[in-house]
């Protein structure tokens, strides 16, 4: 699933795209990415002018004229500039100069209209690049396992199973720790480890492990910096121990036994 790196990379190639834009028309195919009335939905966008277009967690938010569009990507979908309609194309966008497309394989995406805020992006907790380091402290205290916990989209907003797998390892704590028994040394490498490890992602274009690429058509390559995510029984770049996988929250979960500490 696109994780905060790899929004944020979505959004900044396609606002350029949209913003002060007008939709022309909008066409919608599937029950499952835009559920309810496609023709109605398709009839509140058409002649709507994109005011700016943000992310906010996971989900990619675009201000208009007249309410709100929130687009979530899911597991494979993808806002894609300059392509040709395919098999799996399931929204697009005519604009003034060109359109967009909505691309899902899977089908997990979702695109919602409203009037105000989206309530699904109502409920998300903090950014992860904007929590302070005293309010971050204060959040941890929890007696749940930190790895769940960063995952929790109430919690922060936009991390997922790599990134949280990845700024774990960078903060030297296993995934297994309780975070109310992290001492506040630990708490703030944590803090700083998630904001480095996300800048570098997003400076990396993302982690392209299986089909994700920008609205340019362009994977990231923060996968090869990757140090113990989807790196089971390979060595750690450290201590060379081999990194071992977990199933914790019902996600695979990697991690480096002898660099992580409880």
């Amino acid at each position: 699933m696109p994780e905060l790196p790899e929004v944020e990379t979505v959004v900044r190639t396609v606002a350029p795209r949209m913003t002060g834009r007008r939709i022309l028309s909008a066409e919608f195919y599937s029950r499952f990415v835009t559920p309810g009335n496609r023709k109605l939905l398709a009839s509140r966008l058409a002649g709507r002018r994109v005011e700016n277009v943000k992310r906010r967690g996971k989900f990619i938010v675009m201000s208009l004229d007249q309410g709100t569009l929130a687009v979530h990507l899911g597991m494979t979908g993808r806002l894609l500039v300059s392509a040709q309609r395919g098999e799996h194309t399931y929204g697009v966008f005519t604009l003034e100069d060109g359109q967009i497309l909505y691309d899902d394989p899977r089908q997990f995406g979702r695109i919602e209209w409203s009037a105000g805020a989206p309530k699904r992006v109502g409920t998300l907790g903090p950014e992860p690049l904007e929590i302070g380091l005293e309010e971050f402290r204060a959040r941890l205290k929890r007696r749940a396992r930190i790895k769940p916990l960063l995952l929790n989209q109430t919690f922060l907003a936009g991390m997922g199973n790599i990134y949280v797998d990845e700024s774990l390892f960078k903060a030297g704590i296993h995934p297994l720790a309780t975070a109310a028994r992290l001492t506040s040394a630990r708490a703030a490498r944590l803090h700083q480890a998630i904001r480095d490890t996300l800048s570098e992602a997003i400076s990396m274009g993302g982690s392209s492990i299986s089909d994700y690429v920008d609205a340019n058509g362009e994977r990231g390559w923060f996968q090869i910096q990757h140090c113990v995510y989807g790196r089971e029984g390979e060595l750690c770049r450290q201590c060379a121990s081999p990194i071992r996988k977990i199933v914790l929250a019902q996600r695979g979960t990697h991690f480096c036994p002898k660099c992580q500490r409880r």
